[in-house]
């Protein structure tokens, strides 16, 4: 039994070593603090990977054993760690390319369920009614307490047309909703964008992906093209925008801000993990100059009076343009406070196929402000008017999640902001009796999310009566 015991101590402490290695454990940790491996602690796994191996129920494999340990270890930093099998690996390529195949939610963990951040816009869970805050405790029959992030994504996606029901806690239902979902390939278009009235143009960025500052530079030219003349004000929409590519979130930045200007900084324990990111080409495109698709766009960009919506699902790159544009004063931040996740995921490519997802630095904004646990507070506080949102004031903040990095600024005095009067819904035509129609109403919700910049999205309106204000003061 001993011998046993000692031949699976050998295992486990050498599979440790080997992981640390390949995560470059001496190099990325502080040199004097990290000088010995554990060794006492490594020999502690060692033995509890030997009793397993040895005494549980049923026969365990080794690569199972050290995959959950690899994923505990993770997963027990913060909630954005994780480990990623090969299917994960390149799900997360596929995603950051504007095409899937699943339900299209941004999810985190937490308490050991999965936590909806915010659903993807135009996509079956966004149709759906899935909403930021929202706590999926089953997958079909399958309880989630208990697995991983990692297999709860792989059991969300699947072949397109097929059906998953989804169980959900929501805060202030009485009992869990049910969701029956179809699954698609999610092709999502980052930049949406219409002239909402003669002169003043919206856009909307549902997610930065690769080519997301490309689009925009497109979007800007058709919405040129089509009002003739420069614009009088312009409303950039990030709202339920769960983030994506850094160098997108500068490529944005870039094109309402001057050249050179501070968009985001970083800091990190590493020196890959300090950075400082200007409104430059070599930030934000993979080309030299001639690659830079913000070169020919109308000079008015960087000075067209500008107002930024974000909300509750606001989060990590959106949260860098809000805050960049907010400390350089170019545009007026409204709505609700954003998400807070100020933390930088790098993905570390491991030998054999799979990958980890490593919390390496936090965001500061050009000023200094640290977006984490805290997020953007606007300048102009507007509560969503209507019941069919995604944020709909259930207020879930980076800083509700279990292991959140805590803001190393905190305490510091946030400036003031002008609050706007919430608008009640009115009650629908058809409810002629109190409660009668309440489970038609919330079928209802359900069914028919706000379509963002219309009449019945009551912060664009606001938003948009703020530049026509703006206008007539410039006159």
């Amino acid at each position: 039994m001993r011998a046993k015991l000692e031949k699976f101590s050998l295992i486990a402490a050498g599979a440790i070593l080997g992981i640390m290695l390949s995560l470059n454990y001496s190099a990325q940790a502080d040199k004097e603090a990290n000088q010995q491996l554990p060794i006492d602690d490594l020999r502690a796994f060692a033995e509890v990977f030997g009793k397993i191996k040895n005494d549980y129920v049923e026969p365990v494999e080794d690569k199972k054993l050290i995959t959950e340990a690899i994923n505990g270890m993770l997963s027990g930093l913060d909630p954005h760690s994780a480990y990623l099998d090969a299917d994960a690996f390149k799900d997360l390529q596929a995603g950051t390319q504007g095409e899937f195949g699943g339900l299209g939610i941004e999810v985190g963990m937490e308490d050991g369920f999965v936590k909806v951040v915010s659903p993807i816009e135009d996509t079956p869970a966004y149709k759906a009614g899935l909403k930021a805050g929202d706590l999926i405790i089953k997958l079909d029959e399958t309880p989630v307490k208990g697995m991983t992030l990692s297999d709860a994504v792989k059991r969300m996606r699947g072949k397109p047309n097929t059906p998953i029901t989804l169980t959900v806690l929501r805060k202030g239902e009485s009992k869990a909703l049910t969701f029956t979902l179809t699954r698609a390939i999610i092709k999502t278009q980052s930049v949406k964008y219409k002239m909402s009235e003669p002169g003043y143009a919206y856009i909307r960025i549902t997610q930065f992906q690769e080519h997301t500052g490309e689009d925009l530079a497109k979007a800007v030219k058709a919405l040129r093209e089509e009002n003739k003349e420069p614009f009088k004000g312009l409303i950039l929409d990030l709202r339920n925008n769960p983030g994506g590519l850094l160098n997108a979130a500068v490529g944005i930045s870039a094109a309402f801000l001057p050249k050179n200007e501070l968009v985001v900084y970083t800091e990190g324990r590493t020196e890959d993990a300090k950075m400082r990111l200007t409104a430059n080409p070599e930030f934000y495109v993979k080309g030299g100059p001639s690659s830079d698709y913000l070169r020919d766009l109308p000079a008015e960009l960087k000075t067209v009076p500008m107002a930024v919506l974000i909300n509750g699902g606001s989060a990590s790159a959106s949260e860098i343009v809000a805050g960049a544009l907010q400390d350089h004063k170019r545009a007026i931040i409204m709505g609700t406070q954003s998400f807070g996740k100020g933390s930088v995921q790098t993905i570390l490519p491991m030998n054999n196929g799979t990958a980890i997802k490593l919390t390496t630095a936090r965001y500061y904004t050009p000023e200094g402000r640290s977006i984490q646990a805290k997020g953007i507070v606007p300048d102009i506080t507007v509560e969503e008017g209507t019941i069919n949102t995604a944020d709909n004031g259930l207020n879930l903040r980076e800083a509700d999640l279990t292991r959140h990095l805590l803001n190393p600024k905190e305490g510091e005095e946030t400036p003031p902001v002008m609050e706007l009067p919430k608008v009640t819904p009115e009650p629908k035509p058809d409810s002629k009796e109190e409660g009668k129609d309440s489970e038609k109403d919330k079928t209802d919700d359900k069914e028919a999310p706000m379509e963002p910049g219309t009449k019945s999205d009551y912060q664009f309106n606001q938003a948009l009566n703020l530049l026509k204000g703006l206008q007539i003061l410039r006159r």
